[in-house]
């Protein structure tokens, strides 16, 4: 990719597919946004630029490169996809873009060592980079692996798509308290109707949302 398709792609703006960073010294801040995009469809890290869309630049790109490539290959697992190139913009600075992948073995994970047994898991909302809760985690496994579900129509769906005739979104903890459900049973629920196309998740920062889906 060239100047003038980077900056084509920098006017877009930030997204669901497009994050920029202003520097690349800090690669544990950075790989939340990989996993993010690898546990999407993908999408587009520019390193150099501000929020706002103003270049920036790296005075140091080829350090800051490794530096990243590295984290990348190290911290995040399973394996991520993705390429990477340097884009000079001067005589003295460049940019870093980098494509990540869509991955094949969903979730993925940043940690924070190399030797940590346990990382987080991220998913892209609008914008942002938002932790995973565990429903979603499940439902990154297990739509790569299934057809969908098979839903048994009983007295706590009843319930749930009754409210959600009344309100335009539902949290498990709201759906709990209208039914009495224990927490894995409906979290079990929400997640088998998620695979079967009749609810939507919308991730969130403190907890997930989910909405009915419109026939």
């Amino acid at each position: 990719m060239d100047l003038q398709e980077i900056k084509r792609l920098i006017y877009r703006g930030e997204g669901d597919k497009i994050e920029f960073k202003h520097k690349g010294s800090h690669p544990e801040k950075v790989i939340r946004e990989v996993v993010a995009f690898a546990n999407a469809s993908g999408g587009h890290l520019i390193i150099g630029v501000d929020d706002d869309g103003r270049i920036s630049g790296l005075k140091y790109a080829d350090d800051d490169h490794y530096l990243l490539n590295k984290a990348i290959e190290e911290l995040c697992r399973p394996v991520i996809s993705y390429t990477s190139e340097i884009i000079p913009i001067s005589e003295k600075r460049s940019i870093i873009h980098y494509h990540i992948h869509e991955g094949e073995e969903k979730p993925y994970y940043a940690f924070l060592n190399k030797k940590h047994r346990f990382g987080k898991a991220f998913v892209r909302v609008e914008d942002r980079s938002v932790q995973a809760s565990p429903e979603i985690r499940k439902i990154l496994k297990l739509t790569q692996h299934s057809n969908g579900a098979h839903i048994a129509y009983g007295n706590h769906e009843q319930a749930l798509f009754n409210y959600l005739k009344d309100h335009d979104d539902i949290t498990i903890n709201r759906y709990r308290q209208v039914t009495g459900l224990e927490q894995k049973e409906a979290s079990e629920l929400f997640i088998r109707l998620v695979l079967a196309n009749l609810l939507k998740i919308i991730p969130q920062e403190k907890e997930d949302l989910f909405v009915a889906v419109e026939e």
